[in-house]
């Protein structure tokens, strides 16, 4: 197992890559129709990532579990960003990042309802508080270029992706995380192919501008393969609620990425929405956070 700075240090990386995604996809698409750029996307990064997987030597197990969980794994790919490259036409870079602030809260919920995991009361009001500030900001969304359809495309957007997570998590293979990255992305690239009919007729037909090309770029080098490689690491060796904590603190970070780069407005109801989500998580991870500092404590005293 990785130590714990090799981990801290991944989460790190993973929460800076992700804050700086939405922005990425929305630059993308600018130029391109989104489901193209989708594609472009998982198509440019599965070369890319099976060099890499030659490079580092690392086996790619082609048995019953490790292709389930290629498969489990595309879910928080394609299946997933399917979504959210829709909902770039409906929302802001910085709502797109908020909505995935919803996802330890979704996680919590499917840990619930479908693998009976307990939830404490606090976890339950943290989940309330922060669906209240969803709520405020979703209210708030004049300035903020906020749609019905995009907020519902979200959703299931963070619940796919959550789901995913863990199911990952319950099939357990033994696989080292890029060759878990690969075969998701193998299996995504080839779920993608069944869109191309539908969208044939906004194949591109030149070169994108330099600001899209570098966002299509960006979001195969960094969002496909490092931050891939960086989720599955943690998928492997962390709580799967500890892994959707990830999403806490990157709304706040691609807000104010989006106003700084994409000049998207920021309210002051919107800063109050995102306070009232950060608060309802931090309520929701509140024995996680006393568990991990008593711990911590118990590893100084020794």
């Amino acid at each position: 197992m990785p130590s714990q700075t090799n981990l801290a240090s991944t989460y790190v990386l993973l929460v800076f890559i992700w804050a700086t995604t939405p922005l990425a996809i929305v630059w993308s698409v600018s130029d391109l129709h989104v489901m193209w750029a989708l594609l472009l996307r998982f198509y440019i990064a599965l070369p890319l990532s099976v060099i890499v997987l030659l490079i580092l030597k690392t086996s790619f197990p082609t048995h019953k579990q490790a292709l389930h969980s290629y498969f489990a794994g595309s879910f928080s790919l394609i299946g997933s960003q399917i979504f959210t490259y829709a909902a770039t036409q409906y929302l802001s870079s910085g709502m797109i990042a908020l909505m995935f602030g919803l996802a330890p809260i979704m996680a919590g919920l499917i840990g619930r309802f479908a693998f009976g995991q307990h939830l404490f009361k606090l976890q339950w009001l943290g989940m309330a508080v922060a669906v209240c500030g969803l709520a405020i900001i979703c209210l708030n969304g004049s300035n903020q270029h906020v749609h019905p359809f995009g907020i519902v495309l979200m959703l299931v957007s963070v619940f796919v992706y959550s789901f995913s997570i863990f199911w990952v998590k319950k099939v357990n293979a033994k696989i080292q995380p890029m060759a878990q990255a690969t075969g998701s992305i193998l299996v995504s690239s080839i779920l993608a192919s069944c869109l191309i009919p539908f969208i044939w007729q906004y194949a591109p037909t030149h070169l994108p501008q330099a600001k899209s090309l570098f966002a299509l770029i960006y979001t195969v080098l960094m969002a496909s393969l490092v931050a891939m490689f960086c989720y599955f690491k943690l998928v492997q060796n962390i709580k799967p609620t500890t892994l959707s904590l990830t999403t806490v603190i990157t709304p706040m970070l691609a807000m104010i990425i989006g106003a700084v780069l994409n000049h998207e407005q920021l309210s002051i109801m919107v800063f109050v929405g995102a306070f009232i989500i950060l608060f309802g998580l931090f309520l929701y991870f509140y024995k996680d956070i006393q568990a991990n500092r008593n711990f911590a404590q118990h590893i100084k005293s020794k």
